[in-house]
């Protein structure tokens, strides 16, 4: 069954999977985005600025009537976010003030820049390496097969490796297999946030090609994990980059596991000889997700509130957000 996600995780979302900041001395901030409950400990010791977020406890939320009967409504979600920050003394850390005008102007964009897209979240491996755990992995085999998922003859990429997959850059990672009737294999774990009822439409691309003996070409598919096999086949015929989409908008349940993992093989279409390999090439890789939500948000104000009568200062930026998600309800 189907349902509606809390809005504030979706955002909360939205700002995890976009924010990026960079400290004066090159270095990305380490960020803290969460409910609302500032640590000041954790502020302190961990992290270079925390975000929280919760619906705001004064304008609260509007439930309106769009029609005479009541069955079409529409809810408005006024949101209280929060930035934190204080002067460190740690090495390299960047004033106060300075981290909070960085974060500041992170959210701005963030929410105006995906204000009619809030429930959507794109998931990639940009600046991932090995071994970072969840939330996403890469791998590669040589088969004679398309190995499941939990197969043991995948093995993970490295450090290196998965620079090749972390934008479209023409930079890529490759597997090679020469042994006769093998195929070159990649598989791709995606760890997605959402509680799978919430989810609309996943949506896999793959950016790459694959060669071989028998012809050029590279095919991916989804793993259903109901059924415990590859569906959903998409194929390439290139032999340079092209875009291989799989799009699935139903039974979505039935791709995400109990674990929250999506999973995109992709292989070489045709097999080595024995003497010419068969090589898939990957340039990038990406799964976008929609949930059943809010699907507008917006900044209404923002204002700095800073508070140096004690040290450390506590600098800070509170938004007033507003987001609104629709509802038909069958009346009795």
């Amino acid at each position: 069954m189907s349902e509606l996600e809390d809005p504030v995780a979706t955002l909360l979302r939205l700002i995890n999977s976009r924010i990026r900041v960079t400290k004066d001395n090159g270095e990305a901030a380490k960020l803290l985005a969460s409910e609302a409950a500032f640590d000041r400990e954790i502020l302190l010791k961990e992290y270079d600025a925390q975000i929280t977020l919760q619906v705001d406890p004064v304008l609260g939320v509007q439930d309106q009537k769009l029609n005479l009967s009541g069955s079409l409504r529409r809810q408005v979600h006024f949101f209280k976010c929060t930035v934190h920050t204080i002067d460190k003394v740690a090495p390299g850390a960047d004033a106060g003030r300075v981290m909070r005008n960085k974060v500041t102007e992170q959210i701005k964009a963030i929410i105006r820049e995906n204000r009619t897209l809030p429930y959507q979240t794109i998931y990639n491996f940009a600046g991932i390496g090995y071994p970072e755990g969840d939330p996403h992995k890469a791998y590669a085999a040589g088969a004679a097969s398309e190995l499941a998922p939990s197969a043991a003859g995948w093995t993970e990429l490295t450090n290196l490796e998965y620079q090749g997959i972390w934008y479209s850059d023409d930079v890529r990672y490759s597997k090679s297999v020469a042994v006769n009737n093998q195929y070159g294999l990649m598989l791709f774990r995606f760890k997605v946030g959402p509680r799978e009822q919430c989810v609309k439409s996943l949506v896999l691309s793959f950016e790459g090609y694959g060669t071989a003996p028998g012809g050029n070409g590279v095919t991916v598919k989804v793993w259903n994990h109901i059924a415990g096999a590859w569906q959903y086949a998409q194929y390439g015929t290139a032999g340079t980059d092209e875009t291989l989409t799989i799009t699935i908008s139903a039974n979505w349940t039935d791709y995400i596991d109990s674990d929250g993992y999506v999973w995109m093989i992709a292989r070489t279409t045709n097999p080595s000889n024995g003497v010419t390999p068969a090589v898939v090439y990957c340039d990038y890789v990406q799964l976008t997700v929609q949930v059943r939500g809010i699907t507008n948000c917006d900044v209404v104000s923002y204002k700095p509130i800073d508070i140096v009568e004690v040290k450390p200062f506590l600098f800070k930026t509170e938004f007033v957000l507003k987001g609104w998600a629709f509802e038909n309800i069958t009346l009795g």
